[in-house]
């Protein structure tokens, strides 16, 4: 999909130049790649101690 964005020309090449990047195309994706982890990582952490697994480990390996 092509889209045109304003962005810091400084910004994305100290992004390139980290990420090693040769392409904005590159950089850009791996950004949003990072941002959709982070948030589902985030989400994840809300139901710490909310679940409740009663796994036994044995009867696993049996199966």
């Amino acid at each position: 999909m092509r889209t045109t964005l304003n962005l810091p020309e400084d910004l994305l090449k100290e992004a390139m130049k980290v990420t090693q990047s040769r392409t904005k195309t590159d950089v850009i994706t791996l950004a949003l790649r990072n941002l959709v982890r982070q948030q589902k990582l985030t989400e994840l952490k809300d139901y710490f101690g909310k679940v409740d697994l009663d796994v036994d480990l044995d009867s696993l390996r049996k199966r």
